[in-house]
């Protein structure tokens, strides 16, 4: 985000503190009601926000709200997005809730993002939709062990099933040895919606979309490396390819 003009670099910067503060708050340890009473709280700085007041967390929203036409739905989203994560564990849960929760987590900031950067409205919406998918499953098939431990199983349970594993405990499941074949078809529909994104991002002027080409393109290698390593324990984390994150912003947003 430091590659953006001022205003906008600022706005994506509160963009990312509150996203990181909700989820937060959906992560911590704390009992479930006062986590839900928190984001309550959140709903509540957003209806302040959105009518002329400030606050203290939501504050340096003022600006960006009335400059790039921000719109409350979208951090309702996302504070929807991190009450399904408070309510419940999500374990296995079926292909319609996944796709809602990824695009309430996800492609809902994604939406927030797009207007920032100012990629036209239906191609913005459309970005949004496969790129925030296409970066949350990804993150759900690299961290399954992280979310394991924390009680979480995002995988679908359609695919678990066609797999051939009936449970939804975390950790029986990261233990199966069809684990793999479960996950192959989360990678395809990864891919996919890498590939959906960056025929939207191939219309856009350059500078709309470095930010999001960016983040593709540091993002997507991960499924090759997730996929050549498979999903037999034990599993090294995959991690982001620091020089190739380089030559991303060198190639999409500096040169």
């Amino acid at each position: 985000m430091r590659i953006l003009p001022r205003a906008k670099r600022e706005a994506m910067f509160e963009i990312y503190k509150f996203c990181r503060k909700v989820d937060d708050v959906a992560d911590s340890d704390g009992p479930r009601d006062a986590r839900l009473a928190e984001l309550n709280r959140y709903r509540d700085d957003v209806a302040a926000l959105y009518a002329g007041k400030s606050s203290e967390r939501m504050g340096g929203f003022l600006g960006p709200v009335k400059e790039f036409g921000l719109r409350r739905d979208d951090f309702l989203a996302i504070i929807d997005g991190m009450e399904m994560d408070v309510v419940s564990d999500i374990r296995a849960p079926d292909l319609a809730t996944l796709d809602l929760y990824c695009d309430r987590v996800a492609s809902a900031v994604g939406r927030l993002s797009v207007r920032v950067f100012g990629v036209p409205d239906d191609d913005g919406i459309a970005l949004s939709h496969h790129l925030g998918r296409a970066l949350q499953l990804t993150n759900i098939l690299r961290d399954v062990d992280e979310d394991a431990d924390i009680g979480r199983l995002y995988l679908p349970r359609d695919y678990l099933s066609a797999a051939g594993i009936e449970s939804s405990d975390p950790h029986t499941v990261l233990a199966h040895p069809n684990l793999g074949q479960a996950c192959a078809p989360l990678i395809g529909k990864a891919r996919e919606h890498y590939r959906q994104a960056r025929a939207i991002m191939d219309r856009q002027t350059r500078a709309s979309v470095k930010a999001p080409r960016i983040m593709a393109e540091a993002y997507a290698p991960m499924l090759d490396k997730l996929q050549q390593r498979g999903f037999a324990a034990p599993r090294e984390r995959v991690r982001l390819d620091r020089a190739h994150l380089i030559l991303a912003v060198l190639r999409y947003g500096i040169l």
